[in-house]
């Protein structure tokens, strides 16, 4: 008997759920979509947005005071350094982004420039270089700075010494001062020995391109000629020259050199010819160069030679349409076209 009741009830549920099912769905769903909107709600409201903040003006301050007026801020640096034209400006904020004044949000990254300083602080030791490798050392050192912490003085004094022309004697300042300010560094140079003989070489009967060769080598000034070849004479060859071989001179004397050079200047594809040049008279030797920059753009050293200026002369044989250079101590000073 309770059996059958107990069925007959269970049956009344599951009629009753069957009927009231869909609606008990709803209500679970609505349910679930309440309490969803009600978290988010509170996730929002609980969450308060960054707030806004004016970025400072660090720029020309020590980096420590900069950095306190951006923890004021919430704000945090990123910082690059360099060097710069001043030695007292190490540690100092140079350049800064975003710019003072923008708007930004607290805990917002703001890119520092910091000084390293200057790229040196004392003067080197330059006594026994060479005044041409100082000068481009001064130039590749301060390149890009508007003024310069050391700036070469050009008037230099000589003296005769057996060190090499053009090497520095002494200096002011002296190496291992400090550098507050710009400074301007004198030096003396040496005029080499007053008694320095050079062996005149034998050039006659030698090729255009082994003169070359031995000009590069001697301490000699060669002033060069031509004229039309005579009897058994070989173009490009040199017919005479004063004073002859295999005597003494004081370096860099004059030697005069005679090639012997086609009539029409022209001979198997080549031009034949002097360069010449005047330059202004140097207190002492310094490197000279010409190049040639052939028509298809090729370029290549015809000689490389110690010259102390005023009358410089240069055979050459080249292809027409070459662009002869001159350069002193590698800087260009006059061009030619062979034509």
């Amino acid at each position: 008997m309770k059996i059958h009741r107990l069925r007959e009830d269970f049956a009344d549920f599951l009629e009753s759920l069957e009927a009231n099912g869909k609606a008990l769905i709803l209500m679970s769903l609505l349910t679930i979509m309440v309490m969803a909107v009600i978290t988010m709600a509170v996730f929002f409201l609980s969450v308060k947005g960054k707030e806004e903040v004016m970025v400072p003006n660090v720029v020309g301050k020590e980096l420590s005071a900069a950095l306190l007026e951006m923890q004021v801020k919430e704000l945090y640096p990123k910082l690059q350094l360099k060097y710069s034209n001043f030695v007292d400006d190490k540690g100092t904020v140079l350049e800064q982004s975003p710019p003072a004044g923008s708007i930004v949000k607290a805990g917002r990254r703001i890119n520092l420039v910091v000084s390293r300083g200057a790229v040196i602080d004392t003067v080197k030791d330059y006594v026994g270089q060479k005044i041409d490798s100082v000068k481009l050392d001064l130039q590749s050192l301060f390149t890009g700075y508007t003024r310069p912490l050391i700036v070469l003085d050009e008037n230099f004094s000589y003296e005769f010494n057996e060190q090499e022309e053009g090497t520095i004697l002494w200096q002011d300042p002296a190496p291992d001062t400090k550098i507050s300010d710009p400074i301007v560094l004198k030096v003396g140079l040496s005029k080499g020995s007053q008694y320095d003989k050079v062996k005149i070489p034998s050039l006659e009967n030698l090729s255009l391109n082994d003169t070359l060769l031995v000009m590069n080598r001697t301490k000699l000034l060669y002033d060069f000629s031509f004229r039309t070849p005579e009897q058994d004479e070989g173009i490009g060859r040199v017919v005479s020259q004063l004073p002859v071989g295999d005597t003494y001179v004081n370096a860099y004397s004059r030697v005069s050199v005679v090639f012997a050079f086609p009539e029409d200047m022209e001979e198997n594809g080549l031009i034949y010819g002097v360069f010449k040049e005047t330059l202004q008279e140097f207190p002492y030797a310094v490197e000279l160069k010409l190049e040639a920059i052939l028509p298809e753009g090729d370029r290549y050293s015809l000689v490389q030679f110690y010259h102390l200026g005023g009358n410089v002369s240069i055979p050459y044989a080249v292809a027409r349409g070459t662009e002869l250079v001159l350069s002193i101590s590698n800087k260009e000073v006059v061009r030619f076209l062979v034509d």
